[in-house]
């Protein structure tokens, strides 16, 4: 009654893997039960009887065998005694062995198979001897329980060990992202400082040189011009700071920000601009709890939108500009400047295309557009018939819960 051992491992190694396809499980699912239908059915034939029900529930029992290892594979041990069939017992301590750690209950199940094997049943009449047939039906029996023990932990182990590669690997990938992360922060943190120190070193100049001009001004309106640009290099100054505590932080505003600008900020800015602006600034709707209807995020970008009017001075000096803010279903700033004014060559002005320009950077309506495309705007900018220009941006009613921190 000795089967292949080559067909029994080949039986044994038909174990769901993780990951596989709903076929596959299927397969690894349905193959040894057919197998212990196929031994049940050779070994008892098809004439009803205990033996023939036991084998088959035993074969039957290998369905819940992922569930429950231990109960199948003490059913199967009744069908090895009742029935004499081979399979059943052997893939149940096989997934005995790859589903539970345990190396006692590996152990135990082994020997147990290898006794179930060796004793008949009944025992009536069986008296162990030394002979040939004897020995070859123990070795029998304990290889018939040692190949699907072993072969059950060596799945487990493979299993275990492709486990710990993807946690190895995961993590590796964490440490690569993390010294990215700790790279970019080391370079924020020097860009940072560079900043700080170019940049904040020739505004400090403006500042000191404003006040000075303040101080020995005998002309009043110089004077006050002088000390305009004097509060606003110190205003940039404050802005640098607060940029360069969030760059070198890493991690958002650092401690001690102040307060973003908002749509209530737009007369202070306008006032302390320069420039002849008009404001059109109607009282903005509020939520129910008396605050702003429109987030932080769009208040801000509607800020920054009529901020950038100072290059009306760098393109069209002595432009008038009108800026208009309407806030109902959607929240729209325009920024319109008309042509710059005629040149007085009389009162010493400089002739046109001989004053000094000054540098701009190129990003600014690039920056405006994306700022109102990320919060589901539109953006619009380009001259207009008269020799001016306009700027336009629209924020979406459904912005006012959406996107925050742009």
């Amino acid at each position: 009654m000795s089967r292949p051992l080559h067909t029994v491992r080949r039986a044994l190694s038909a174990v769901p893997a993780e990951g596989s396809s709903v076929s596959r499980q299927w397969v690894a699912l349905g193959v040894p039960v057919a197998l212990g239908l196929a031994d049940a059915f050779l070994v008892n034939g098809v004439r009803p009887g205990l033996e023939l029900w036991v084998s088959l529930a035993a074969a039957l029992a290998l369905l819940v065998r992922w569930r429950a290892p231990v109960p199948v594979f003490v059913v199967s041990l009744v069908g090895i005694y009742v029935g004499y069939i081979w399979f059943a017992p052997m893939i149940a301590l096989y997934t005995v062995t790859a589903r539970r750690r345990s190396n006692v209950l590996a152990v135990a199940g082994a020997v147990v198979l290898a006794v179930a094997h060796y004793l008949p049943y009944p025992l009536d009449g069986f008296t162990p001897t030394a002979d040939r047939e004897d020995l070859l039906d123990m070795v029998d029996s304990c290889v018939q329980a040692v190949v699907p023990a072993v072969s059950g932990r060596w799945a487990r182990t493979r299993r275990e060990l492709r486990e710990r590669v993807r946690e190895l690997t995961v993590s590796r990938h964490r440490e690569a992202e993390l010294l990215a992360e700790r790279a970019v922060i080391t370079e924020r943190a020097r860009l940072a400082r560079e900043m700080h120190d170019v940049v904040a070193h020739q505004v400090s100049l403006i500042s000191a040189q404003a006040g000075a001009l303040q101080m020995t001004c005998q002309d009043g309106t110089s004077r006050e011009l002088a000390r305009t640009v004097r509060e606003l290099a110190v205003k940039t100054l404050t802005e640098l700071r607060h940029m360069v505590g969030a760059l070198r932080s890493g991690s958002g505003a650092p401690p001690g920000l102040a307060p973003q600008p908002r749509l209530c900020d737009l007369p202070a800015l306008t006032e302390g601009s320069g420039l002849p602006v008009t404001l059109d600034l109607p009282a903005l709707p509020e939520d129910a709890e008396g605050g702003a209807a429109w987030p932080e995020a769009v208040e801000r970008a509607a800020y920054r939108t009529v901020q950038d009017l100072t290059n009306v001075g760098k393109h069209a000096p002595g432009a008038r500009v009108h800026v208009t803010v309407r806030a109902a279903e959607q929240l729209t700033v325009t920024v319109r400047n008309g042509p710059p004014p005629e040149r007085d060559t009389v009162s010493g002005a400089l002739p046109s295309g001989d004053e000094p320009s000054l540098p701009g950077g190129g990003h600014g309506l690039l920056g405006l557009r994306e700022r109102a495309l990320l919060l589901g705007g539109t953006f619009l900018a380009g001259p207009t018939g008269d020799g001016g220009f306009l700027v336009a941006a629209q924020f979406p009613a459904g912005t006012r819960t959406g996107v925050a921190g742009v």
